[in-house]
């Protein structure tokens, strides 16, 4: 017997082609947010660093205009801590947590849909069981004395083969669920430390270099 033979997934039923075109959904939305996460990945402390060198030299539109060019969240986190950077700490951390929080709710779209698919397929699976263990107890029912293994072989395989396919569509999406969300932790997490390190760097660091030096005690700013 071979397991891809196209035989056995005929004698699996209707319920066979609904698990298919689920798989293949769940395949196409893995690639596609497994792409963008990946696209949104930057070495964020290269990035930052590189942003804190242009600050440091007064370019703040080039620092916002390389933010733009940068895709990601991680980007888009700071560019929201640069258009704040004249305000006080309580404002410019609302607008960094805001941009964060706009973010994460992209990151994690369709993963939902793959989630729904690893808890629909093996029901889907149950489903056909279930349809396989009637079709055979109907076939008992109507030859009575004269029914043999043959008459419920047809029952047997649909049962069978559908908890197998729902159960083999399950597990990959799970699987692939797993994954994705541990893409968006690790993106969260970078968003997380991004945000408070330019932060501080605007407020502190940044602010500092900026501010007009204090004269010693005793002295004066002009001599009489």
């Amino acid at each position: 017997m071979k397991i891809l033979d196209f035989s056995l997934f005929e004698k699996g039923g209707p319920i066979m082609w609904l698990l298919l075109f689920l798989s293949l959904v769940g395949l196409i939305l893995f690639i596609e947010r497994t792409l963008f996460l990946h696209r949104s990945q930057i070495r964020s402390n290269e990035f930052v660093s590189g942003i804190k060198n242009i600050l440091r030299k007064r370019r703040l539109v080039e620092a916002l205009t390389v933010c733009e060019e940068t895709p990601g969240p991680v980007a888009n986190v700071v560019k929201a801590g640069l258009l704040h950077h004249e305000e006080d700490e309580s404002r410019m951390r609302f607008a960094i947590q805001e941009a964060a929080l706009v973010e994460i709710p992209a990151m994690e779209r369709r993963i939902g849909s793959i989630t729904a698919i690893a808890h629909v397929a093996p029901i889907l699976g149950l489903l056909g069981t279930v349809l396989g263990l009637i079709n055979a107890f109907y076939l008992i029912q109507e030859e009575g004395a004269y029914a043999h293994a043959g008459l419920l072989a047809d029952g047997v395989w649909q049962a069978l083969l559908t908890t197998a396919a729902g159960l083999a569509v399950a597990v990959p999406a799970y699987l692939a669920q797993h994954f994705l969300y541990g893409r968006v932790r690790a993106l969260a997490n970078d968003m997380e430390w991004v945000g408070n390190d330019i932060m501080a760097f605007l407020l502190k660091d940044l602010h500092s270099e900026t501010a007009v030096p204090e004269y010693p005690s005793g002295s004066s700013e002009t001599e009489s």
